[in-house]
């Protein structure tokens, strides 16, 4: 029998997951512009003779604008609002999508994409940030990760876009980056149906309209207390975050988002098409490509199993096993390319295994802490010191892998991602706390305590 309570615990559930739903599609764009390069590259290459260099600053001009993008929406989330900044993000993704269509220069290219990164940078600190805020504690993990799981969609997408597309020609390129104009407008309307963060609302002395959000996602109204009250003792000054018990989580959070790049995820992300064609002995470009779409499978399929693991696991021990498995991975990648490349399989297999450890762990879980960490009324503009530490270091990343490859070799290179993972599973072990089941203002006044 489903009583009244058991009817309105089962709808503010179900509102929850829509709202969740709503915001991670900025995840999805996120993964489908930030890999869409992947498939696009080989050609954009071929198309304009890139050097390596050249080949290099393509791929990381994006990133530029993603820390610029990331930099912005912390002050302008904090300002007018979790959902008006994402509103803003959707309009960019549109527009850069057709703009990078058009290019016939390194320069043109180079300045659409920073474009295309601004609206990442945005969307990859807001989304998971909104999501967060407007969760309840038990299923907070999951909902937050549900962005990470419309990032690998979108990954996915982007690489049977790039295979489907393939068969255009050397313009073939153009399609790539302009289909995602289309899901950019649906995101665009989606945010119009859902409501501000609860928590921001409090903020700006909305208290009915914030007590209205949380009755619907399920949350008591004794929330709204509890809001209040962490917000009462906040100043609101990003110099709070290096204050006595907030310098820790200002730490944790920005050498988190650092080391779930420099262990190397988007080597494969953005040059898997390259790795496979030049350095694993792929027949074709069409293998290359499809070898691609075996990985976002791998990505996608993983990221849901943490969906459901991350709340009942928690997060310290999921990354701690996916940073363990990603160093195994990549010792073992790197082995199999000093053998040589008589075959493309096995490469592709210890490729799969490196990214379904990142997906199952390193990919959602630092996220979620990095979304769990920050007290209220900075958390904008904390997550995004944070957001830009990752951009950062993923441009480091991009800008160096194929140098790199030259410099050390392939297996050289894939060794020193792996020596990174291993200083990341000693970090999280550590130095990160577990924050499963709690409230966010738990979590706050914990750093307060210093316990």
């Amino acid at each position: 029998m489903v009583t009244p309570s058991t009817a309105i615990s089962r709808g503010s559930r179900a509102y929850s997951y829509r709202i969740s739903a709503v915001a991670a599609l900025g995840g999805l764009l996120f993964g489908f512009d930030t890999a869409i390069i992947n498939g696009a590259i080989v050609f954009l290459r071929r198309q304009f003779q890139w050097t390596n260099l050249e080949t290099e600053i393509a791929a990381g001009s994006l990133l530029v604008g993603c820390a610029v993008g990331a930099g912005m929406a912390g002050v302008l989330s904090d300002r007018f609002g979790r959902r008006t900044v994402l509103l803003l993000s959707a309009v960019v993704f549109a527009l850069s999508s057709v703009a990078t269509a058009l290019p016939n220069s390194l320069l043109q290219f180079c300045l659409a994409r920073l474009v295309a990164g601004t609206a990442i940078g945005i969307a990859s600190m807001v989304s998971p940030m909104y999501i967060a805020e407007a969760s309840p504690p038990d299923i907070r993990g999951r909902l937050v990760s549900m962005n990470q799981l419309a990032i690998v969609l979108g990954i996915l997408v982007s690489y049977l876009a790039g295979w489907g597309l393939s068969g255009l020609g050397n313009q073939s390129w153009r399609w790539m980056f302009a289909a995602a104009a289309i899901p950019s407008v649906l995101f665009c309307g989606a945010l119009l149906t859902v409501p501000e963060s609860p928590r921001w609302l409090v903020k700006e002395n909305r208290d009915e309209d914030a007590l209205d959000v949380l009755n619907r996602v399920g949350e008591p109204a004794s929330r709204l207390g509890e809001i209040r009250a962490a917000l009462a003792e906040e100043r609101g000054s990003i110099w709070q975050l290096f204050q006595p018990g907030m310098r820790r989580p200002l730490l944790i959070g920005v050498t988190l988002a650092v080391l779930q790049q420099v262990t190397g995820i988007n080597t494969v992300l953005y040059y898997g098409s390259i790795i496979f064609t030049e350095q694993a002995g792929a027949k074709s470009m069409s293998a290359a490509l499809w070898s691609n779409v075996l990985i976002g499978a791998a990505n996608l399929v993983c990221t849901v199993l943490a969906l459901f693991a991350i709340d009942r696991i928690g997060r310290k021990p999921l990354l701690m096993i996916a940073s363990g498995g990603m160093g195994v991975s990549l010792i073992a990648l790197g082995f199999s390319f000093l053998a040589g490349p008589s075959s493309s399989s096995t490469p592709l297999l210890l490729i799969l295994c490196y990214v379904a450890c990142f997906s199952f762990g390193m990919g959602p879980g630092v996220w979620v802490v990095m979304s769990e960490l920050f007290p209220t009324k900075i958390r904008g503009r904390a997550m995004a010191l944070a957001t830009i530490s990752l951009w950062i270091a993923c441009l480091g990343i991009t800008l160096s892998f194929l140098s790199l490859v030259k410099s050390l070799s392939i297996s050289g290179a894939f060794w020193l991602y792996a020596l990174l993972c291993g200083v990341t599973l000693m970090f999280v072990w550590k130095y990160v706390p577990e924050t499963k089941g709690k409230s966010l203002e738990q979590i706050e006044r914990e750093w307060r305590r210093g316990t």
